[in-house]
């Protein structure tokens, strides 16, 4: 499936190529999302005469996510969970927890912006958490997990 994208996909392709992708990808993620039309003469005609619109757009979308990322870059966060004595959740604490405490300390942050490699957290202790704000803006923050006696 040839589509044309509306905007940067990290492993795809810049703002304006013309990627094939599995028919898949392309119609129930790409299209919905609004990343990317298919490669019809109509389409590429339209995204032409729009393109500045487009790159204007994504520049916007980047200098916020710049914005967001100078305060997030070296920041530590502190979250409270319920835990036993030796130190093991009850529960966990996942990606929403995390940018609820982002959003309260630092920046706004959306749950889907928190990258968990390995899962939800089940121990107190110390994380490094990467929060990925856009294709080309990403950092690491320290998130600190501290139990409570319930």
């Amino acid at each position: 499936m040839q589509l044309i994208l509306l905007q940067k996909v990290t492993n795809l392709g810049n703002l304006g190529d013309k990627v094939n992708v599995k028919p898949g990808y392309g119609r129930n993620y790409l299209v919905p999302q609004g990343k990317a039309v298919p490669a019809t003469e109509a389409n590429l005609a339209e995204f032409e005469t729009r393109r500045a619109e487009y790159e204007a757009k994504a520049k916007a979308q980047l200098d916020e996510a710049q914005s967001r990322l100078t305060q997030l870059e070296g920041a530590s966060v502190t979250v409270y969970a319920n835990a036993s004595t030796e130190g093991k959740l009850y529960g966990s604490v996942g990606p929403r927890e995390i940018a609820e405490a982002l959003t309260k300390a630092v920046a706004p942050v959306e749950k889907s912006e928190v990258v968990l490699g390995e899962g939800a957290f089940r121990n107190t202790g110390e994380y490094e958490v990467v929060v990925h704000l856009h294709a080309d803006a990403e950092t690491t923050v320290k998130v600190i997990i501290e139990g409570e006696v319930a």
